[in-house]
């Protein structure tokens, strides 16, 4: 899995920041960029009221990789979003990459698992060789296939999707991608993402 923040509001909690004192009609103590410490104080306290249109100010985007169309069917449930996925439908799969989930890995049907993904690889090629449409090719190809995406969600949607998917009852796969993307939004923004 590859995670890669590549692009955001640029002093995203000044601006959130500059969002709320214009609702209070209040100044702001934020100097060079920097969140003063009234600013700090007024973002926790709103954010744990749950004042969060504020934070519809300001987005954030991932390129998401080497994880499982699983992953990605799940994600796309997040409506409040932008998503650009690989395409199967344009992209040949020969050779395609897939998830093993750990307790596949560690199970008696490790074997049988990397055998069938061979096989369902053949199988598609052969289709794609014998001028099958990789469109409808792609109709054998496994939830387990890697893709990409590339996601922009604006901070309330992302601590939205954070509270979802990073309880421990969210699927394995979705909660590891959550947790990186948490990590490098409270690099960004740790008073809006702690």
């Amino acid at each position: 899995m590859f995670v890669e923040l590549i692009n955001y509001t640029p002093d995203p909690e000044i601006t959130v920041v500059t969002a709320a004192r214009t609702c209070y009609k209040s100044e702001s103590d934020s100097k060079d960029h920097k969140l003063g410490h009234r600013d700090a104080k007024l973002l926790k306290n709103l954010i744990k009221k749950g004042h969060h249109s504020i934070l519809e100010h300001i987005s954030f985007t991932f390129r998401i990789s080497g994880v499982s169309r699983a992953l990605t069917h799940q994600l796309v449930r997040h409506r409040i979003a932008s998503y650009s996925q690989k395409s199967q439908r344009y992209v040949r799969e020969d050779g395609f990459e897939y998830i093993t989930p750990d307790t596949i890995k560690t199970s008696k049907y490790h074997r049988r698992y990397e055998a069938l993904m061979k096989e369902i690889d053949n199988f598609y090629n052969e289709m794609i060789n014998d001028k099958i449409p990789a469109e409808d090719a792609r109709y054998i190809l496994p939830n387990a296939c890697c893709s990409e995406i590339v996601v922009t969600m604006n901070a309330r949607a992302w601590l939205h999707f954070l509270e979802l998917r990073e309880e421990n009852n969210a699927q394995w796969e979705i909660r590891k991608l959550a947790k990186q993307i948490h990590l490098k939004l409270q690099n960004i923004a740790p008073t809006i993402f702690k």
